[in-house]
């Protein structure tokens, strides 16, 4: 099966019907009907159902055609990539983060590095937190994790990058966003979210908390849960510097405690390309040059 057959099984499946969606292609009738009905031969079942009004589709069609347009999707998205990187790059690094502020020099270091690297693009993959297999399989040439996941993996070079502190996340107008620094007791009789995939160190402060002052609490499942229920006036929660994406929204106010969070970048033992070890020099050079950044 290729593009074209894959494009013509689409094209049907929105239009449910021959003549249209032939027109829709610029092709011809019966090189659309050719097309269907050799996808069909080749994986052995009926996609759509033909009669006088049109075509409508299987039940087996239905769910193939759910699948298909997501792999089209992403058969298009290497197609532009593929096109973009032809014509601009011989190289490429790619590397995974939960999001673009977990590494806030991230752009600054990739605009340095392609200036002295001209042909090499550093591409980042944005993965959910803590999910490492596509690196750990070699799709990614860096990642970017909490150390304490990554000491005991094999094969790994861990390159420290900055301590993140953990922060009070409240509304710009609560009066504890006022304080320069919020200690346990301020949090008496607020509720508390929690969860979320939280790190151990953040999770022993969640428990300190719960345990001395008995706030009311609830889970969020995600980061960008916590953030809606906050701004839903449900409630304030305790979240590490490294997530803070600085657009201004809310207040994040350092919170009086010892833990902090340990962030590196992880590179393969295997791979020891100058150039890898060139971008990280910069990378970690950012941080270096402002140690005062509110990680």
């Amino acid at each position: 099966m290729n593009t074209k057959q894959i494009d013509c099984i689409l094209e049907l499946a929105q239009s449910l019907n021959f003549n249209r969606a032939a027109e829709n292609l610029y092709i011809s009738q019966p090189t659309l009907t050719y097309h269907i009905k050799t996808v069909e031969d080749e994986i052995g079942f009926t996609l759509f159902n033909r009669s006088g009004k049109g075509a409508t589709l299987t039940p087996a069609g239905q769910q193939f055609c759910q699948t298909l347009r997501r792999l089209r999707g992403e058969m298009k998205q290497a197609i532009e990539q593929g096109q973009n990187f032809s014509s601009r790059y011989q190289a490429n690094l790619t590397i995974g983060l939960p999001m673009r502020s977990a590494i806030h020099f991230l752009p600054e270091a990739i605009e340095a590095f392609e200036k002295s690297h001209a042909g090499v693009s550093i591409t980042p993959e944005f993965t959910p937190l803590h999910n490492y297999d596509r690196f750990l399989r070699g799709e990614q040439d860096m990642i970017f994790a909490r150390e304490e996941d990554m000491k005991r993996i094999p094969d790994l070079k861990i390159h420290p990058l900055f301590k993140s502190r953990l922060y009070l996340i409240t509304e710009k107008a609560d009066p504890l966003a006022q304080k320069d620094l919020v200690v346990l007791d301020d949090l008496a009789g607020r509720r508390l979210m929690v969860g979320g995939g939280s790190q151990p160190e953040l999770r022993a402060v969640q428990n300190r908390i719960l345990s001395k002052l008995h706030l009311e609490h609830f889970n969020s499942n995600d980061h960008p849960t916590t953030l809606t229920n906050i701004a839903s006036h449900k409630g304030i929660c305790i979240a590490p510097g490294f997530l803070n994406d600085h657009n201004d929204e809310f207040a994040w106010t350092p919170f009086d405690c010892k833990e902090q969070i340990s962030c590196v970048i992880c590179t393969h033992a295997s791979d020891m390309r100058r150039i890898l070890t060139d971008f990280l020099k910069i990378l970690k050079g950012l941080y270096d040059a402002n140690p005062d950044f509110p990680v």
